[in-house]
């Protein structure tokens, strides 16, 4: 039987083994899909690599950067964002070969393209990690100046938590990419002062487990459009689904 998976840690928030395993069912395939959750990435891929049922697995917090030194090959789009988040496994005579993709790119932009009709011209993105790179080259790929908002900025292009206000006025996408607000942690958000958000803005969390984060809630407190990132999930895993079965 084919077998498919997630690799993280932890896992716990994690909807891909459901949306898989339904996917399978209401389609009639056979086929397995497992999660990976484990503390010490090494240690896992020799597990993956000897297991020859094994055809791709998705690829989430906090390996999306550090998966990419175990890969064979890496698309050239992911190798510009620096990020994966997707690995076809193919198995030769000379042994398993693992190619990173990322598809993050294209499940965020269309679940972004179907929330906010007119693309704006300046965007707030929360967050530096993986799912960030891949969600700043979507962004500028339709032509929107992205700033970074980092704890720490380190370039012309990031700006501090504080610095937010001043730019709020003028910039109406705002996207959160960092994991502060997910389960279990239901009661944090990003630290952005929320008062000055109008029924302008557009609120848009990466994060789909709560459903609706405190980031979301305060945003639309204020009168906000607001979404999560359950679309871009199913998006970026259908997308994947493609990858691991294409020969």
């Amino acid at each position: 039987m084919p077998l498919f998976g997630l690799l993280g840690f932890p896992l716990g928030h994690s909807f891909s083994k459901t949306y898989f395993t339904e996917k399978f069912k209401a389609e009639k395939i056979d086929a397995e899909f497992v999660n990976f959750e484990s503390a010490n990435i090494g240690q896992t891929l020799q597990v993956i690599k000897t297991t020859p049922s094994l055809k791709g697995f998705a690829v989430t917090i906090p390996y999306k950067e550090k998966i990419i030194p175990y890969l064979d090959y890496i698309s050239e789009e992911a190798q510009k964002i620096g990020a994966v988040n997707s690995v076809k496994v193919e198995y030769t005579i000379a042994g398993p070969i693992l190619t990173g993709y990322n598809t993050d790119i294209l499940g965020f932009k269309e679940s972004l393209l179907q929330f906010i009709q007119t693309s704006p011209t300046q965007a707030l993105l929360l967050g530096t990690g993986g799912a960030a790179k891949a969600v700043r080259h979507a962004l500028a790929s339709l032509g929107i100046e992205v700033l970074t908002v980092s704890r720490t900025p380190h370039s012309p292009s990031e700006i501090a938590y504080d610095q937010v206000a001043h730019f709020l006025p003028n910039t109406p996408l705002i996207i959160n990419a960092t994991p502060v607000g997910m389960w279990p942690n239901v009661t944090d958000c990003p630290d952005i002062p929320y008062h000055l958000l109008t029924p302008n803005h557009y609120l848009f969390d990466l994060i789909y487990n709560p459903e609706i984060t405190e980031f979301m809630y305060r945003g639309k407190q204020q009168g906000a459009q607001i979404k999560n990132g359950l679309q871009m999930l199913h998006l970026q895993a259908d997308y994947s689904w493609e990858l691991w079965n294409t020969r």
